[in-house]
């Protein structure tokens, strides 16, 4: 047996006998070993998020917007808007919808026009580069008039929505 493999293998034996770590099955059947306090971490991260993104969207709608989960995504390779795909949530045994980018549609009437916004959440405020290419094609094509990203900010105890443009 080679060194890496034997190795590897014994790893294995290792993590199944710990309590510190579930064993879940990836699509091949090979067995992926998770550290419990990585799970747990991510659990209140997803669940913080979220909080944050309901948060946002109930400021956008009492400064007078109309908002709407957005849900398209764009292309990368062909350049053009599609539906988003739908994602499957093994915990809930539910299949989510929403998945698109950005997060929110916000539309406010100005006199006679509409002013068409496009809204991205992220509690630090930092996009991807392939969320970048998705708000530069946007503002390209002109889907969108502008395109706000919700940070956090913290004001004492009580986090605070900061906006900030996408240029």
């Amino acid at each position: 047996m080679k060194k890496e493999v034997k190795s590897k293998y014994i790893d294995n034996i290792i993590k199944k006998t710990d309590d510190k770590y579930e064993i879940s099955w990836d699509n091949k059947g090979a067995p992926v070993y998770k550290n419990k306090s990585k799970i747990k971490k991510g659990k209140i991260s997803r669940a913080s998020g979220a909080r944050f993104e309901l948060k946002v969207r109930d400021k956008l709608e009492k400064d007078g917007w109309i908002v709407d989960k957005w849900t398209n995504n764009i292309d990368l390779e062909t350049k053009k808007l599609v539906k988003a795909k739908r994602k499957f949530n093994p915990y809930f045994k539910a299949l989510s919808i929403g998945t698109g980018f950005p997060d929110f549609v916000a539309i406010k009437r100005i006199g006679k026009l509409y002013n068409v916004v496009g809204g991205e959440v992220k509690k630090r405020g930092y996009l991807d580069k392939e969320e970048k290419e998705k708000c530069s094609f946007y503002l390209e094509n002109k889907i969108f008039s502008k395109i706000l990203i919700a940070k956090s900010k913290k004001n004492g105890r009580s986090l605070d929505i900061e906006y900030k443009e996408f240029e």
